[in-house]
């Protein structure tokens, strides 16, 4: 027999209990789901899956107060003349910027 250890967690009751539901119809429970996701993270030497925000997800955050962030991003791009730059053009100009910036604190 291998030797195991406990692991203690706290989780939000009502996920518990989805999990604890849709790991039993997968004909597992929920120590042999994490104990599946550690062996792959280990194997893998990362998370095993894409972890990434979406903001349709977020029950704070609707489509339209996030397509009104994304409306103040442009407005702003336009604002500040960078609309048209590509991304490595915004990375020189911050890089410039910083370099002359430590530039006079040295002086």
């Amino acid at each position: 027999m291998t030797d195991t250890t406990n692991l203690s967690i706290r989780i939000d009751r009502s996920l518990k209990d989805e999990a604890d539901q849709m790991f039993n119809e997968m004909g597992m429970n929920l120590t042999t789901a994490i104990t599946i996701f550690v062996r792959q993270a280990v194997r893998q030497k990362k998370i095993p899956f894409e972890i990434a925000l979406d903001a349709s997800y977020d029950r704070n955050v609707s489509l339209a107060d996030a397509r009104a962030v994304v409306e103040r991003i442009r407005e702003n791009a336009e604002l500040n003349g960078t609309a048209n730059m590509s991304m490595e053009e915004i990375d020189a100009e911050i890089r410039a910027a910083r370099t002359e910036r430590r530039n006079r604190t040295k002086i």
